[in-house]
C-alpha cells in the first residue's frame, strides 16, 4: 500500500528510519526533504535540520510534496497534552474532528475566493485500529484543539479549551485543512505526550515536556514498526 507518513521529533530519534533514503523536493511552496523506503515516504513536520517551531512550521509545502509525489493516504502522527484526566499520558488516540479558532488556517487559495470543507477522512483509521489491537489500543473519535505555539498554553487558557476538546496540539488542524484541499486523504493518530498545563495538578513546560515525549520513545518506535508491517 501506497502510504505517506508525517510525523514530529519522535523519527529523528527512532533508529527505525535511519536506513531510508533522503531526498529532497522542490516545490511551488519550498522545499521538502523527505525520507523514502518503497511505497513509503515519511516527512517530519519540524524539518531534519534544526527543528521549525510549530508556528514557523511550512505545512503547506509539506502537503504539496505529499500531492506531487502522488500520494493520496497520508497517516499523521501527532503528540498532544490530554484535556481530560481519563486521557493519561502514553494514551493513543485518533481525532475525527478539531477546532481552531486561535488563527486563520493554512490554505493553498491565496488568489481565489474558495476553501476547503474541513474534515478528516480516517478511512485507514478502522483498519489500523483492529489490526494494532490488542498491543495497541487507540481511541477513536476524538476532537483535537489546535494552539498556535510555539509557548504552551496558560492555565486559564486550558480552562477555557477544556470544553472545546480531548487534546490539544498545534499542528494537526493545518495539516488536515491542506489536505482537504489538496485531495488527499489525512489519517489522525496521537499520542497523549503530557496533561495540558494545570491539568491534574501539572505545570510543563518544554525540559519537562522533551522527557515525557522521550519516555514515549519506545511506544512511537513499536508503533511505526508495527504500522509498516501492516501497511506493506
Amino acid at each position: 500500500m501506497k502510504v505517506a507518513f508525517l510525523s514530529g521529533t519522535s523519527i529523528v530519534n527512532s533508529d527505525l528510519f535511519a536506513a531510508w533514503d533522503v531526498r529532497t523536493i522542490e516545490t511551488r511552496h519550498g522545499p521538502v526533504t523527505y525520507k523514502q523506503r518503497g511505497a513509503f515516504v515519511l516527512i517530519n513536520r519540524h524539518g531534519y535540520g534544526f527543528p521549525v517551531p510549530p508556528h514557523a512550521i511550512n505545512h503547506r509545502a509539506n502537503i504539496q510534496a505529499l500531492a506531487d509525489l502522488g500520494y493520496a493516504d497520508v497517516i499523521s502522527l501527532n503528540s498532544v497534552g490530554s484535556l481530560r484526566p481519563d486521557l493519561p499520558p502514553g494514551t493513543l488516540v485518533s481525532c475525527s474532528d478539531y477546532v481552531g479558532l486561535q488563527q486563520g488556517p493554512a490554505t493553498f487559495f491565496d488568489t481565489e475566493l474558495k476553501g476547503g470543507a474541513p474534515g478528516i477522512a480516517n478511512n485507514l483509521i478502522p483498519m489500523l485500529v483492529a489490526r494494532l489491537a490488542p498491543e495497541f489500543t487507540i481511541l477513536p473519535g476524538k476532537v483535537y484543539v489546535q494552539m498556535r505555539g510555539p509557548r504552551f498554553e496558560t492555565k486559564a487558557e486550558i480552562r477555557i479549551v477544556r470544553q472545546w476538546g480531548d487534546v490539544i496540539g498545534m499542528t494537526a488542524g493545518h495539516e488536515a485543512d491542506l489536505c482537504v484541499e489538496a485531495g488527499l486523504r489525512y489519517n489522525s493518530l496521537a499520542l497523549i505526550d503530557n496533561y495540558a498545563n494545570g491539568l491534574e495538578g501539572t505545570e510543563i513546560d518544554f525540559a519537562k515536556f522533551k522527557d515525557l515525549v522521550k519516555s514515549n520513545q519506545a511506544k512511537v518506535n513499536r508503533l511505526f514498526a508495527r504500522m509498516l508491517e501492516i501497511l506493506a
